[in-house]
């Protein structure tokens, strides 16, 4: 690396609250701090990038949409601003986050600038692999640009085996995790925003989420259920999606509108999640499960899917649970235990919390980035 100054970075993400979007943003705002120059390129400001910040920049992507387009071409837009912030700002690398389309536009932006000049690293997230890059109009696509990429991390070691067996990929994959700011997601007794959804003698049981389908968030609703018949409780609902009206008329239908709370999408779950006592996460699969992993930084207990990346984070029976999706009735018994169990509960939360900070805290991923920067950029020539 040359030690005049540090590799100059353009990240693209989705601006959304899905996690991909937000790891992008706080490695952005964590490089920041440790006095990276680093330029967001994407459709529109990313959710936790609202303030200024110093060594932060945000360059917004124009889409030219005319009639002769049956659909706007972001992707080429995007590879056109990708180029011109990287030859204006001196860009050493574009780093990507979820594969379709971002390495598609990085790809086409590094052949206009030079790839000696200009790294692209891709950060696959999870659907983009298991989901979206299975599709076959795309399969053939996201294996080239994985192959093409100068460097591909997986959020887990799972995700890398998936990847590797689906699209028979040989470009070498690292590992990163997802991370969380231990300082930001924190415990909390937060007793007048617990008031909001449950009186002192009632537990609180927390799920955010999009909705869709991979959630599995009737299991949620059907866990509760039975929960609710045995320890005085209520449940509470973050998030938006598509299965949301569905996950409605299944509240009504079990006849529990009194006791759940639909809370619509939360900015910052920071402010909501230590107000829970538990969390349930019973996807179909998470290639990592960062909400999980918030929750246990915020010294909170989780059941979660025992399907995909999580158990390189969650110990069942020692700082979290893992369960099968379609176990209804061994997540309904375990939570019921873990909620009359005061004792037991908060010495499986002082766990997770130290393992979040000890093992998945910002400043123990970023050095792993840090290096994998300058790895790539020791290779151009």
């Amino acid at each position: 690396m040359n030690n005049a100054r540090l590799p100059a970075i353009g990240i693209t993400c989705y601006p959304s609250a899905g996690g991909s979007g937000v790891i992008a943003t706080e490695l952005g705002l964590n490089l920041a701090r440790s006095g990276y120059t680093v330029h967001f390129i994407s459709s529109s400001i990313p959710l936790r990038l609202q303030r200024y910040r110093q060594n932060v920049f945000y360059h917004q992507v124009d889409v030219a949409n005319y009639p002769v387009f049956a659909h706007p071409p972001y992707t080429l837009s995007l590879a056109s601003a990708m180029s011109e912030v990287a030859e204006r700002y001196a860009l050493d690398i574009l780093h990507v986050h979820y594969a379709i389309p971002h390495a598609a536009s990085a790809f086409l932006a590094q052949q206009m600038v030079g790839p000696q000049r200009l790294k692209v690293i891709t950060t696959l997230h999870g659907t983009d692999i298991t989901l979206v890059g299975q599709e076959p109009t795309f399969f053939p696509i996201t294996r080239f640009l994985i192959e093409r990429s100068d460097a591909v991390t997986a959020v887990s070691e799972f995700l890398k085996r998936e990847t590797e067996r689906v699209f028979g990929t040989t470009r070498p994959i690292d590992v990163i995790p997802n991370f969380v700011d231990t300082r930001h997601y924190r415990p909390d007794e937060c007793r007048e925003r617990r008031s909001w959804f449950a009186t002192p003698d009632q537990k609180v049981i927390l799920h955010a989420s999009n909705f869709r389908k991979v959630k599995n968030v009737p299991a949620v609703i059907e866990v509760f259920a039975r929960v609710q018949q045995e320890v005085p409780c209520k449940l509470v609902l973050a998030g938006d999606g598509p299965e949301l009206p569905a996950v409605r008329d299944q509240v009504d239908a079990l006849g529990l509108s009194e006791t759940v709370e639909f809370v619509g999408h939360i900015d910052d779950l920071a402010e909501l999640l230590p107000c829970a006592d538990l969390v349930l996460l019973p996807s179909w699969h998470e290639s990592f499960g960062l909400i999980a992993l918030e929750a246990m930084s915020c010294g909170v207990v989780v059941i979660a899917t025992d399907r995909g990346g999580t158990d390189e984070f969650i110990d069942d029976g020692t700082n979290g649970f893992l369960r099968d999706p379609e176990d209804v009735t061994g997540m309904a018994d375990v939570a019921i235990r873990i909620l009359h169990d005061d004792t037991l509960r908060k010495q499986m939360a002082e766990e997770a919390r130290r393992d979040a900070v000890e093992r998945f805290g910002a400043r123990c991923v970023l050095k792993q980035y840090v290096a994998l920067y300058d790895r790539v950029v020791g290779q151009g020539g």
